[in-house]
């Protein structure tokens, strides 16, 4: 185990750096210049080298790469060229309804997909197995953008169920205001996530091991659930591991559509303000999430299967 976390760390401090130098390179190569967009109509060229020169961006480019790497390490993300503010300052604006998102969704996918995906399995060709079936795939195929339009447009304003929008809103005050994000968050990672714990879980069900447990008298439920289930687990833990990409795209699409103040509204807002510090540190954030999330879930995988973990 020692040995196994070990290279998953070394590959994840990797992927890290590969991570913070795709963010550098793709914030830099923005069509546009940021200085003439932050100098505003008809602006002065010695204004605009003004700037220029404020951002760093008559330097070269490793240097530029350089400063900003060191700024990481300490902790440093950059200042804001629209409000002068740190970096760090906007994380901290927006944590507070980015985390309320990401952590309700975290725990209520794990329950409902390996719910999911028990049930089917348990059900195999039966009825309950096809309808899971053809509305987890249904439910994947529709992209988050489009689900919260339609969500909105029937429970929000038609039916008048629940608010279209957060607006002025306390998160934890007013809950009814998190319904249609989290619904909208969840589907696709669920649906993904409970089609992996079903085939797991057929699979473990039809394996030597379980069929041994049958034969030595051990009742179906603890064959089922100790010892089929972890087998069936192990590899979906990966797999939900890897929805943190979608859930965190997700956070952006449903801050944006549901007004909700959060980093994913920041980072829109700063993206279509050119405030490139924002972006970077934002975007950087966001990506050592995933790797980080991605190698605890490979140790927590390979905990609960070790035969079935794959050491890179």
């Amino acid at each position: 185990m020692t040995r196994y976390a070990l290279r998953r760390l070394a590959i994840g401090l990797v992927q890290v750096l590969a991570v913070v130098t795709a963010v550098f390179l793709l914030v830099q190569a923005l069509p546009g210049d940021a200085a003439v967009a932050l100098a505003g109509d008809n602006p002065d060229p010695r204004r605009i080298e003004e700037i220029r020169s404020a951002m760093g961006l008559d330097r070269p480019a490793l240097e530029r790469f350089g400063a900003w790497l060191g700024g990481l390490v300490r902790g440093d993300l950059g200042v804001s060229l629209v409000s002068g503010r740190p970096v760090v300052e906007f994380l901290t604006d927006g944590l507070g309804p980015t985390l309320v998102l990401a952590v309700l969704a975290l725990v209520l996918l794990v329950p409902l997909s390996v719910l999911l995906g028990v049930v089917a399995a348990l059900r195999e060709g039966g009825v309950v197995d096809r309808v899971l079936t053809t509305v987890t795939v249904g439910l994947h195929s529709i992209p988050e953008f489009a689900l919260a339009v339609v969500l909105i447009a029937v429970f929000g304003v038609q039916l008048r169920w629940l608010p279209p929008t957060a607006v002025g809103a306390d998160l934890l005050a007013q809950p009814q205001v998190l319904v249609l994000p989290l619904v909208v968050l969840l589907a696709r990672p669920v649906c993904s996530v409970s089609r992996l714990v079903r085939a797991g879980m057929v699979e473990a069900l039809a394996s030597d091991h379980v069929r041994h447990a049958r034969r030595l008298g051990i009742s179906e439920r603890r064959v089922r659930f100790a010892h089929a289930l972890p087998n069936a687990v192990a590899p979906a833990v990966q797999q939900l591991a890897r929805t943190t990409d979608w859930l965190l795209g997700g956070v952006i699409v449903v801050e944006a559509v549901f007004v909700i103040p959060g980093l994913g509204t920041i980072l829109v807002d700063a993206v279509a303000g050119r405030d490139l510090p924002v972006v970077q540190g934002l975007a950087v954030v966001f990506a050592v999430t995933t790797v980080l999330v991605n190698l605890v879930a490979d140790l927590i995988g390979f905990r609960l299967a070790p035969r079935s973990a794959v050491v890179a």
